[in-house]
């Protein structure tokens, strides 16, 4: 099955409550075309979505389930390679591809829930 980047707008992922504030959360969609894997980082009322695939080899970032940020939850960090980006635009500020970034999935918070935008 192919594996998809994007995803269409307004699809609903489940309640902001999915993900505790600071923490991430993986999300797998199902679709006609493929399948797409992406992840949410919660801050606050905002959620910052990008798809789980690292520039540097392709990898998907984490190796445990959810396990996308650094200990003290300021960075996301790849699991392979150590590579760490920020939250707010996937830059990559630290690891073997510095200057790279995530690719983004852009999502929104609507009436308590989170939606793909």
């Amino acid at each position: 099955m192919e594996r998809l980047t994007a995803t269409p707008s307004g699809v609903r992922l489940g309640p902001l409550d999915l993900i505790a504030d600071g923490a991430a959360r993986n999300f797998v969609l199902e679709m006609r075309a493929g399948r797409f894997h992406g992840f949410a980082v919660r801050n606050g009322d905002a959620v910052h979505g990008y798809v789980d695939r690292c520039p540097h080899m392709e990898l998907p970032l984490a190796q445990q389930l959810d396990q996308y940020l650094t200990s003290g939850g300021g960075l996301i960090q790849c699991s392979w390679h150590g590579a760490l980006f920020r939250i707010e635009d996937g830059g990559c500020v630290g690891g073997p591809c510095v200057g790279a970034a995530l690719t983004p999935w852009p999502l929104e918070v609507r009436d308590g829930a989170i939606f793909t935008a």
